[in-house]
């Protein structure tokens, strides 16, 4: 059996005859600008995987010709939006030094690291706060019970908001903290 491999630089040669060239690192921050932009959602320039299959055309030329009728403004619209983060990326890159760089690797490795894995214990924190209580984590033995820590005299346990729709035969006989991770912190549902 023999293999062979198309790359993408020869496949798109092959089906539509263009070939872009970009400086090295270029592609890289107009991807980073882009997503931070979000020029290129679907509400900018159409839902791409729906429209090709919607395009009557068979070629390149065809599709072209069929996606500005529909979408005359959107390579316009991506552009205007990608460009302009591009300018404040622009603005911020002098900021950046050694020093700068050397403090985002240490919250990265030390302080995020340890705040993504440690989190129970901030989440064991805020509860026991808001009710009125100490709080500790459980020790091995309780944690092999399913308890991940006390609030009070009440032994919890923590799970993410997904164990909820889980169909696990686990059976955890105590409260339940829930917490659902977002981007910018972490939501916590509980009862106690």
């Amino acid at each position: 059996m023999k293999k062979t491999k198309i790359s993408n630089t020869d496949l798109q040669n092959m089906l539509s005859g263009k070939v872009y060239s970009f400086p090295k690192y270029t592609t890289q921050i107009i991807n980073l600008a882009n997503a931070n932009a979000q020029g290129t959602r679907p509400k900018v320039v159409g839902q791409m995987s729906d429209l090709i299959q919607e395009c009557p055309g068979t070629n390149l030329q065809e599709w072209e010709e069929w996606y500005f009728k529909k979408h005359p403004t959107a390579i316009e619209d991506a552009t205007k939006k990608i460009w302009a983060m591009v300018q404040e990326f622009q603005k911020v890159i002098g900021q950046i030094d050694e020093k700068m760089i050397n403090e985002w690797v240490e919250e990265l490795i030390v302080v995020k690291t340890f705040s993504g894995l440690k989190f129970q214990e901030a989440i064991l924190k805020r509860v026991a706060s808001e009710t009125g209580k100490n709080y500790r984590l459980s020790v091995p033995e309780e944690e092999s019970a399913g308890i991940d820590g006390f609030i009070g005299d009440t032994p919890v346990s923590i799970k993410p908001i997904t164990y909820k729709v889980k169909n696990l035969s686990e059976n955890i006989n105590v409260p339940i903290i829930f917490y659902d991770k977002k981007k910018d912190g972490i939501v916590i549902e509980y009862e106690l």
